[in-house]
């Protein structure tokens, strides 16, 4: 039997035993005709999958298999008619998915169907309007422009003389609509069923749900005069042109309506399917489509209010210059509400930004439910809504709300009409500006219209009441998005202050546990980490590092020790130059990295001299902990200083899933930026003065940026950083020189046991919520319980997974157990809750009484009491560090303006700090979200160490010439 014939048999057979359906037929006979075609495509397919196996040309037989069945497919469209069409002409826009002999097949529905009678067309007008054709019409064009899934068009003239189109519905389709719906539903969950990673059911469901509603004309009449009014298409030549989010597009007027009879203003205009009349009109298909696209924008993020069938049938261009497009069909409308709309907004400019944080409490704002342990597939979703071009992804989510139905498929719609018309839309560029414009007003509001821009915690002294006052100075000037201010002194809290929200895009406050990436801070607890195994006997400092790490004495590596690491002399200051260059995402390869450096070749000679290693410093002293410890890098963090200091949760270098909704997102400070993009310009046409550009020489000297980058590519450095470092990859990995994430009382309790000498402070303020130390390290997740519709293979479509609903998790995840403002009344600041226990802690010997490491009684984390003299390579450790070099032995060496050595720390780039006085028992951590490049930490610390009357280290006091009030530090250098 030829392979085939199978699929005939199966039609002839049926045919035999039910007569053909013809018109809109039997109910029975179109439900059996449906059920019958599927099958037969379905077994077809399955057919093809084993004899493809030893065909020569397998792409030859999947060609002719689908020209085939999307021949069976038109013929049954065409023959039922109904929905059946309408989905069709969705189907024909996908050409970003359907294989090509189903597009050119499906196109033909977006031309016209074959016509009802003209007798059933008049019958409905008459009995619809009651009045005869006479006495509505001066002429009635017999034959219709178009025949669609619903109803056919023609073109007519009023008595006055008006040119109108008059829409008229099918006879009994609002019951076959009905009917095709629920067959639709039935093939769609058998589909589910056949091949689970093929579920369309959220996408069917809101069909279920909107489609009833485009069989009435007058909800569609209303719908259209909604629409024009928002976008103001009558207006458009009146309006103020600087308005960037003005649309340029035509609606018909509605003339008059019924249930089932809609007569509209006719307009001129040319089919967006018939690319020879675009061609000889002159048409600009790129800037349509944009025009299209930047109306649909208007329409969800300003309006809330958009047309759900997108499709080439719905669009003409007009044949007048400048062909505007127009906007036919509102049947299928959807409102959205504020909130939706605005997490819509904020959705998609999380997306543009990389912000997984902000993107998840959008998508919990969306009713999303979402696997929490799996953040990153979030991201996945809206590469799919967003993308230029397809690709394939698995399921993501649990489900979708109907709103993200409708909306997943405009944009889908939108996607199609790019590819049918060949042209290229970037959609995060053009619908960017209309989200961010139904955010006005609803993110990053500072103290001056936020009562509760501070935090509401407890004041712990006066100098925190002042400094309180002065961060709302300020944020009143824009100068902070989200800050945590955290000091000891003498092994006490005295400042204990978050401010600000997460995220230019995600409103939630920064609480007192919110996580912040501190970039080169991290330095200092990875330096630290070393020191704590050179306490603990594990190595020497004199050691080489080749002895510890064989693989690494390679390339004239072997006469490099470890203090030589430390005290960023090793001559590897340039090691990851070309990584950076090339691929910065291969810096997310602990492996790798570990392996390129020990391959690496030094440049100048060890301990010769002092040039800043900016990320090879973390592998090196990665790979060092790690053999010399024979455990992870993360093992050592935990047990030297996580369990120690009870600081669970809050510090972290890589983090693990499950802390997400805690992440601070940086972002760039747009006014700085210019500064730093005014000095480059001026440093590269040599304008800058020479008092000047020694000034700002010490100020990007106090950045610690890498030798080789010169003080003009500063800010090019500066604009990249927040993309890179807010991804959910590098946020995920162990670079232990960059990408540390802490609360700063987290950090600040760190450095007050290093001022101490390592001894652990009294445990942290309890009046602080939640408490320091509460939350689980490494938060766990209910156990994934895998159903059938998890089995299957990847789907070939990525918009059905993204909208499929594949997984049981289990337990679902608790969006309801929120903290959602100041003072846990707004709804707008959802905080996910995801972790449950604590974990277990790891200990350098096998054996302990308590594996419980928050019940250990530890006193010091360090037992040498020359710990600072090695952590500043100074007295009996002189000889290990360079004399007059910047660092000590991993920690920056922290001068006060006589020359004497006033303590030690290690600052990032953007503004995060960690320092402590060891003199004066004082210790402060900063961590900031608005790259402000110092200038508000260095404020900061100067106004604390002033209240305390303590020296001001010398790269902090640079910035107190520039006033609390600042820009930029740089500021004055372009005040000519």
């Amino acid at each position: 039997m030829a392979i085939s014939y199978l699929p005939r048999r199966i039609i002839q057979i049926f045919q035999q035993i039910l007569p053909k359906a013809k018109g809109w037929g039997n109910i029975f006979r179109r439900r059996v005709r449906v059920f019958t075609m599927a099958l037969v495509i379905y077994l077809d397919y399955k057919v093809l999958q084993q004899r493809e196996k030893w065909a020569s040309n397998p792409n030859t037989l999947w060609e002719k298999a689908h020209e085939r069945n999307a021949k069976r497919v038109l013929s049954l469209i065409v023959e039922l008619g109904g929905l059946w069409v309408k989905l069709g002409q969705y189907m024909s826009t996908r050409a970003d998915v359907l294989p090509d002999a189903y597009i050119s097949r499906l196109k033909m529905l977006q031309d016209s169907l074959p016509p009802r009678p003209l007798q059933e067309v008049c019958r409905t007008i008459e009995t619809e309007l009651g009045q005869s054709m006479d006495d509505l019409f001066l002429d009635f064009v017999k034959i219709p422009l178009a025949t669609a899934s619903i109803a056919q068009v023609h073109r007519a003239t009023l008595l006055n003389g008006q040119e109108v189109v008059v829409k008229v519905q099918h006879e009994g389709i609002k019951k076959i609509i009905l009917e095709d719906l629920k067959n639709a539903k039935k093939i769609v969950d058998w589909i589910a069923w056949a091949e689970p990673q093929n579920d369309f059911n959220p996408l069917i469901d809101e069909w279920c749900k909107e489609a009833p509603k485009e069989v009435d004309f007058i909800h569609e009449a209303e719908n259209t005069r909604t629409v024009s009014r928002n976008l103001r298409c009558k207006n458009i030549e009146h309006d103020d042109k600087t308005n960037a989010n003005q649309v340029d597009v035509l609606i018909p007027d509605v003339i008059q309506s019924s249930e089932k009879v809609l007569i509209l203003e006719y307009m001129d205009g040319i089919r967006l399917n018939d690319l020879e009349s675009l061609e000889a009109f002159g048409v600009n298909k790129q800037k349509l489509v944009e025009e299209i696209t930047r109306a649909y924008a208007h329409q969800i993020y300003v309006d809330g209010y958009f047309n759900g069938d997108p499709h080439p049938g719905n669009f003409l261009a007009s044949k007048e210059p400048p062909h505007r497009p127009i906007l036919l069909d509102f049947g299928l409308t959807k409102k959205l509400s504020i909130p939706i709309k605005q997490a819509l907004a904020k959705m998609f400019l999380a997306s543009a930004e990389g912000d997984h944080a902000a993107l998840l409490s959008a998508f919990a704002e969306m009713g999303f439910k979402l696997r929490l342990d799996m953040p990153e597939q979030a991201m996945e979703i809206t590469s799919v809504l967003f993308r230029t071009s397809s690709s394939a992804k698995e399921s993501l989510v649990d489900a979708i709300p109907g709103d993200i139905v409708i909306f997943s498929r405009v944009l889908g719609l939108l996607r199609g009409l790019s590819s049918t018309l060949n042209v290229r839309i970037v959609y995060l560029d053009i619908m960017r500006p209309f989200a961010e414009s139904a955010l006005q007003g609803h993110i990053n509001r500072g103290p001056r219209v936020n009562d509760h821009w501070i935090y509401d915690t407890p004041v712990h002294s006066d100098v925190e009441a002042k400094l309180r006052q002065f961060l709302v100075e300020l944020g009143n000037n824009d100068k902070i998005l989200g800050i945590q201010v955290c000091a000891y002194k003498d092994g006490e809290v005295i400042i204990d202050t978050a401010a600000g929200v997460l995220g230019n895009y995600d409103p939630r406050p920064v609480q007192p546990d919110s996580l912040f990436p501190v970039f080169s801070v991290t330095k200092a607890i990875t330096a630290g980490m070393l020191h704590w195994l050179v306490d603990n006997g594990k190595l020497k400092l004199e050691e080489n590092v080749a002895n510890i790490w064989p693989e690494f004495g390679s390339n004239r590596k072997d006469l490099i020790k470890v203090h030589h690491v430390l005290n960023h002399t090793s001559g590897l200051h340039n090691a990851f130059a070309d990584i950076t260059r090339e691929d910065p995402l291969q810096l997310s390869d602990w492996d790798e990295c570990l392996n390129h450096i020990a391959l690496s070749v030094p440049e100048t000679e060890p301990g010769q001299e002092q040039l800043y290693h900016h990320l090879s410093f973390g592998w090196l002293c990665g790979g060092i902990i790690e053999h010399a410890s024979g455990k992870k890098f993360k093992e050592i963090l935990e047990e030297a200083f996580i369990h120690p200091l009870q600081i669970e949760g809050e510090l972290y270098i890589g983090i693990p899933p499950g802390v997400e909704s805690r992440l601070a997102t940086l972002t760039i400070d747009k006014d700085d930026l210019q500064k730093l993009l005014g000095i480059s310009s001026r440093l590269a046409t040599r304008t800058l003065d020479k008092d000047d550009h020694e000034k700002l020489l010490r100020v990007i000297s106090r950045f610690d940026v890498p030798s080789t980058i010169q003080p003009s590519d500063v800010s090019q450095v500066a604009s990249t950083l927040p993309v890179i470092f807010n991804s959910l990859n590098v946020r995920r990995a162990i670079i232990p020189a960059a990408n540390g994430h802490c609360s700063a009382r987290a950090l600040a309790r760190y450095y007050a046991a290093l001022a101490d000498g390592g001894m652990v402070p009294w445990p942290h303020s309890s009046s602080s919520k939640p408490p320091l130390g509460s939350h689980p390290h490494i938060p766990k997740f209910p156990s994934q319980k895998t159903s059938k519709r998890q089995k299957g293979s990847k789907t070939k479509e990525v918009f059905a997974a993204a909208i499929s609903r594949t997984n049981d998790y289990g337990k679902k995840p608790n969006y309801s157990d929120v903290s959602h403002s100041r003072n846990s009344s707004d709804d707008s600041c959802t905080r996910l809750v995801n972790e449950s226990s604590n974990s277990n802690s790891i200990s350098m010997t096998d054996s302990s009484e308590d594996s419980n490491p928050r019940n250990n009684s530890v006193g010091r984390i360090f037992s040498n009491p020359r710990i600072h003299d090695a952590f500043l390579g100074v007295g009996e450790y002189g000889n290990l560090a360079l004399a007059n070099g910047k660092f000590g032995l991993g920690f920056r060496r922290s001068i006060s303006k006589d020359g004497s050595i006033v303590g030690f720390g290690h600052s990032g780039l953007g503004g995060s700090t960690g320092f402590a006085d060891m003199n004066n028992r004082f210790a402060i951590a900063v961590t900031v979200n608005k790259m402000s490049f110092g200038a508000v930490t260095g404020n900061i610390i100067n106004f604390v160490c002033s209240e305390l009357n303590i020296p001001v280290p010398e790269e902090f006091s640079i910035f107190s010439e520039m006033g609390p009030n600042a820009q930029i530090c740089l500021g004055r250098l372009l005040n000519d």
